[in-house]
């Protein structure tokens, strides 16, 4: 609802944000030193070199295709059964061997994009692996992207809000709703409740927590 800012980040997450950030390649967020990278992004990227005409990032899209999706099956995997050994050490030398890749490719003026994935690659490297050493967490910002979909649908049919009091309204609301659907709450129930604890004089009642098994 504002322009992609560190302040505006800074303003949204502050110091309180305690869980792991998902992001995409943004480097404002390298500040937080818990975040994850969105795989789906990386792969989008190298899927687009593959299709290249030029050799060198044709090669460079496959091998980092080839890496990613490698990968991706070790995390499923692992998430299924616990493996004998960590994916970090199991995958060690291959890992190394990509980095060279990439430290080669971030040098090179041949191919604009190669050059910038490979530079992506590197800057987030501790991001984009994290999930390695720890398979539960998410690949993908996927699921946070489907939230969104229907909500940028009525952006597009009623063109946003006239207000910047509206816009801030609508982004609030938004979250109080996908955050009680996630939470398995009704959101109109829980919005019930603010507005007569409100009209009563008291505070918000806090958001509600996961519904937990009948």
């Amino acid at each position: 609802i504002a322009s992609r800012g560190s302040e505006l980040l800074i303003n949204v997450l502050g110091s309180t944000f305690q869980g792991w950030l998902m992001s995409d390649g943004w480097q404002v967020y390298r500040y937080y030193l818990k975040r994850l990278r969105c795989w789906a992004h990386l792969i989008r990227k190298a899927e687009g070199l593959k299709d290249s005409l030029d050799a060198t990032a044709h090669l460079f899209g496959e091998q980092s295709l080839w890496l990613l999706n490698r990968l991706i099956k070790a995390v499923y995997a692992a998430r299924e059964r616990p493996p004998d050994q960590m994916l970090p050490i199991t995958y060690q030398e291959t890992l190394s061997t990509y980095r060279c890749v990439c430290e080669v490719m971030s040098a090179s003026t041949e191919h604009t994009k190669a050059r910038a994935l490979a530079r992506e690659m590197l800057n987030d490297w501790d991001a984009i692996f994290q999930v390695l050493a720890q398979p539960h967490l998410p690949l993908t910002n996927n699921e946070a992207e489907q939230a969104l979909r229907h909500w940028v649908i009525l952006r597009s049919i009623c063109h946003g809000t006239r207000t910047e009091d509206g816009t801030r309204i609508l982004a609030i609301l938004i979250s109080v709703i996908e955050t009680c659907r996630v939470r398995q709450q009704s959101p109109w129930i829980y919005l019930a409740a603010v507005i007569r604890q409100r009209r009563a004089g008291f505070s918000v009642p806090r958001l509600p927590l996961t519904k937990g098994p009948e």
